[in-house]
């Protein structure tokens, strides 16, 4: 026999849904079918919400009932699954959840990477409802967090960010000795895709379109040899952001594999502390709870190997 014809399913919408579009819902409910396939069925009238047709940006509520029709998954988009994985837990409860990521470890998968912390995370935690990312944190940096595990939360949490009413501190290493009167840097950042097909992001130019203007603060926390350690306060969440300014403000961090000084960080990766990672921690968070209002400051401490790297400086 064949494989099993997919048959219609029908879902009841449940709390870790509710509020969630109707478009966003089928694309995580039929996992590997092209977009362009699910914006059809539901342009077709195949999807029905409580008998009824809907629009891609129908608000699903709780208890909705949603007639999925059979549409196959094509075999080849089956992805490795994401190995089972916890990280350290700094705050934790029926609401979200703020851990301490690892650098080198991707938030989701995509853009070759397969899977990253939240697949890793809904492995290990198969009876969560709902597991989902408030914000990022590129790769190659260190920290905190935040992973929400109610829609309620995702979206007070993603309205805090967007409103700017969170605070988030890094700690940076740059090559060099940073000027003590730089404290703000208010310098507008384009993102673009470059000749390689990577992401890349630089400053923009006065009046230009696709400029958004981004702002960091920085403090000098302390001085070595060849660096300066900064805590940088981000006032607005840009892709690459800190990265960015560090470097066009002439520091570089140390480590940056895609901004940084390349000699620098090679002969740091050799050298006796074999440093070999972007030295950027995000390592203070602090926000309002999205139910019960207080606030909420998590800190992680630095990593080892950047303790590490400071000590052998000092």
């Amino acid at each position: 026999m064949g494989p099993d014809k997919p048959a219609v399913r029908r879902v009841v919408v449940d709390e870790g849904s509710a509020g969630q579009r109707l478009d966003n819902f089928l694309l995580r409910e039929l996992k590997g079918v092209p977009k362009t396939h699910v914006y059809r069925v539901i342009r077709a009238g195949e999807v029905r919400v409580n008998k009824g047709r809907a629009q891609a940006d129908t608000r699903l509520e709780l208890g909705d009932e949603v007639r999925i029709p059979p549409v196959r998954v094509p075999e080849k988009a089956a992805a490795p699954a994401a190995p089972a994985r916890e990280f350290p837990v700094v705050f934790e409860d029926d609401h979200l959840l703020v851990i301490d990521k690892p650098a080198g470890v991707a938030v989701h998968g995509g853009s070759g990477v397969s899977y990253g912390v939240i697949e890793a995370l809904r492995r290990a935690r198969p009876t969560a409802k709902f597991l989902e990312l408030v914000h990022r944190l590129d790769k190659e940096t260190s920290g905190l967090l935040m992973i929400a595990k109610k829609r309620s939360a995702l979206v007070n949490l993603q309205d805090q960010l967007r409103d700017r009413e969170t605070g988030k501190t890094y700690a940076a290493l740059v090559w060099g000795d940073w000027p003590a009167k730089l404290k703000v840097i208010d310098v507008p950042l384009v993102k673009f895709v470059g000749s390689d097909g990577e992401r890349w992001v630089r400053p923009g130019k006065e009046g230009e379109e696709d400029a958004k203007r981004s702002i960091s603060l920085v403090k000098v926390v302390q001085r070595a040899r060849d660096f300066s350690l900064l805590d940088v306060t981000i006032k607005t969440g840009r892709t690459h952001q800190i990265r960015v300014h560090l470097q066009q403000a002439g520091h570089p961090i140390v480590g940056d594999p895609k901004y940084g000084d390349f000699e620098k960080n090679r002969e740091l990766a050799r050298g006796a502390a074999k440093f070999d990672r972007m030295f950027l921690h995000a390592r203070r968070l602090s926000f309002q709870h999205p139910a019960t209002g207080e606030t909420v400051t998590c800190e992680a401490p630095l990593p080892a190997e950047c303790a590490l790297v400071l000590d052998r400086q000092a």
